[in-house]
């Protein structure tokens, strides 16, 4: 429970969730659930040029996906916001679970 309540303090922050199959997504963190789902909000692919298809080609394009639904059993990593990370609360938070409370 670890991660789910610190990622409950991001919601409304950018942030990028990397795939299993390499696809990297970044958008606004809308909701995540216990099983670390993820819900993003006006997202966009990093990589263009090897996904073409999800995201903008010319100026005038509109997104192919604009929000999305990320099961969590599919992420492999999320990368967070050098501003949303704050060591105190994950040390405390970490030695609270060590200690099994």
């Amino acid at each position: 429970m670890l991660f789910f309540s610190y990622f409950k303090e991001l919601v409304g922050k950018e942030v990028t969730v990397e795939l299993k199959n390499d696809l990297a997504i970044r958008g606004i963190l809308h909701s995540v659930d216990q099983y670390l789902n993820i819900k993003l909000e006006n997202t966009r692919v990093v990589d263009q040029d090897k996904y073409p298809h999800m995201g903008i080609k010319r100026p005038w394009d509109k997104l192919s996906v604009r929000n999305c639904f990320i099961r969590g059993s599919v992420v492999r990593y999320v990368q967070l916001p050098p501003d949303g990370v704050d060591i105190d609360i994950l040390h405390d938070a970490t030695r609270r679970e060590a200690r099994g409370g």
